[in-house]
């Protein structure tokens, strides 16, 4: 009887440590996406950036780019 009750003992002792070691890599995969979430994060906000100002760049210059032309469709009053 002692016996049995040693071996559930382990067993339960087997089964705790299993749970702990379960939460462990729960927690330690969590963390890692939670870096590589943060770096795409910045990565995607420095791509923003690039892309804005290009973007402003061009408008900027398009904007500024003014070039006077009659309309084809404009008639000299005789």
């Amino acid at each position: 009887m002692a016996s049995q009750s040693q071996a559930i003992q382990q067993l339960l002792q087997a089964e705790k440590r299993a749970a702990e070691k379960v939460a462990d890599a729960r927690k330690r995969k969590a963390r890692r996406l939670k870096q590589a979430t943060g770096r795409q994060v910045q990565g995607m906000q420095g791509s923003q950036q690039r892309n804005r100002e290009h973007v402003l760049a061009q408008l900027l210059g398009m904007v500024c780019d003014i070039r006077p032309q009659v309309h084809p469709n404009y008639r000299l009053a005789a």
